[in-house]
């Protein structure tokens, strides 16, 4: 394969990770998955650009399975690359959530009964065989583009806890891994990512799952650098901040203050709202009623390692669909309408998570070993990022321009359209020619290039 155009230059740095062989192989999937269409199995990309293909196919697939490499540089070197479109002096906003990936097979690893939260709704739950993954992504606005983009920068596969097999003896529990959920995962991706970047400060968007008290007290202690914007619920214990003075009489100091009314009886007990036009989903303006206070999120533990953590919820009721929602921060010093503002420009990621489907074959790989599954799914999700950031340094060298077609003309380009942009830009400077007879195609007129070049590139 000859050299990378320079706006794939991304792709030869990613390339560093590995010994030289791998490197190869490692471009060749990333350029074929890009330019397939369908699922993305080894065999498939394979057909899809088999004129660029080196070696024996076998050495493609224990690319995944057998080949020694680690993400982490991988995930490090897309993370740099996404936070340098950040300002220096702005918070860098990230969204963490699950997605689930069905995966059928009676020996696949990581594989478990997980709630579909595409198909399912307050009323009726719908679960699916398959992976969940953890990811978490950076808000970025990229050139030609009024709304942010959510791109994935980390991604962790939650594994099921086993089956309960009856009590262990102190033998058999020691070599027991422990059982990591969903925010422990994101707490864990978050410390990497600020350890990574230590000149950095985060502002962290999770929905009702990461809602957890563990990851909000890991935040509260990081405070200088790192902020959490979640939906809580209505019942949440709160508490009055215990008092500063000096101790009344012997004994430890106090880690709670006198009992609060929970947010939902807060809003039942108050006689007026305020209102207000805030910034809502998909870059729309809503007006809505909201309620907001100061208290401290309290939870009680056993191993007496109990926290008081003070926060700003609030209360937002939106008139028009008649749905009340709860919001906290882990800063009480953010007003309402930045915490609710802040928290609609969540929605990205699920536009990501939607896209990386339709477009990337999130869910059409055949993976079953440990390695293959953790590597290929990590890896669909940093294409996004990937894919995004070429899509990035086209626009901004002004080599393309917002798609339209005959029927319409888009105002914001869709990651439909940035995969079309870069499939092109691969179709000319690196597969035709390589092809027999591709570089006929530079001598046609450049009406009939284009068309040909357009139906090439098309995102199914």
């Amino acid at each position: 394969m000859n050299r990378l155009p320079q706006e794939a230059a991304l792709l030869e740095r990613m390339g560093d990770a590995f010994t030289k062989p791998t490197a190869c192989r490692f471009v060749f999937l990333c350029v074929a998955a890009i330019i397939a269409m369908g699922r993305r199995t080894v065999s498939r990309l394979l057909w899809s650009a088999s004129c660029l293909s080196d070696g024996h196919p076998s050495s493609y697939h224990r690319f995944f399975s057998k080949a020694h490499w680690s993400p982490w540089p991988l995930a490090r070197t897309v993370a740099a690359e996404v936070l340098a479109r950040v300002p220096a002096g702005q918070p860098v906003v990230i969204d963490v959530d699950d997605t689930v990936a069905q995966h059928r097979g009676k020996k696949v690893f990581g594989k478990g009964c997980h709630r579909d939260a595409v198909r399912s709704s307050w009323a009726h739950t719908v679960f699916k065989w398959g992976h969940k993954w953890v990811v978490l992504t950076v808000n970025v606005k990229l050139p030609l583009c009024t709304r942010c983009w959510a791109l994935p920068v980390m991604a962790a596969l939650y594994i099921p806890p086993p089956q309960d097999q009856g009590p262990k003896t102190k033998k058999q529990a020691k070599g027991v891994k422990r059982h990591k959920t969903p925010p422990l995962l994101a707490r864990q991706m978050l410390a990497t990512l600020m350890h990574w970047f230590p000149d950095r400060r985060f502002i962290l968007l999770g929905d009702g799952g990461f809602a957890s008290h563990d990851l909000a007290l890991f935040c509260r202690r990081h405070g200088d650098r790192v902020t959490l914007i979640g939906r809580m619920r209505g019942d949440a214990n709160l508490h009055a901040l215990p008092c500063k003075g000096p101790r009344r009489g012997p004994g430890r100091r106090p880690r709670k203050g006198r009992k609060l009314p929970s947010p939902k009886q807060a809003v039942a007990q108050a006689s007026s709202r305020t209102r207000a036009t805030v910034r809502w989903y998909g870059n729309g303006v809503r007006e809505v009623e909201m309620l907001s206070a100061c208290a401290g999120w309290y939870r009680g533990r056993g191993n007496g390692t109990a926290a008081l953590i003070p926060i700003r919820w609030v209360f937002v009721h939106d008139p028009l669909e008649g749905r009340d929602d709860y919001f906290f921060s882990t800063d009480p010093r953010l007003t309402a309408v930045q915490i609710v503002e802040a928290f609609a420009g969540r929605w990205s990621i699920e536009v990501t998570f939607e896209e990386i489907r339709a477009h990337l074959g999130f869910e059409t790989t055949r993976m079953r070993c440990e390695n293959s599954v953790k590597r290929a799914g990590a890896m669909l999700l940093g294409l996004f990022s990937v894919v995004s950031l070429i899509y990035a340094n086209l626009a901004s060298a002004r080599k393309i321009t917002v798609y339209g077609t005959p029927c319409y003309h888009k105002t914001d380009p869709t990651f439909a359209d940035a995969l079309a942009a870069v499939r092109k830009l691969f179709w000319q400077e690196i597969i035709l020619p390589h092809v027999p007879g591709g570089r006929i195609v530079a001598k046609l007129p450049s009406p009939a290039r284009q068309l040909l070049l357009d139906h090439l590139a098309a995102a199914a």
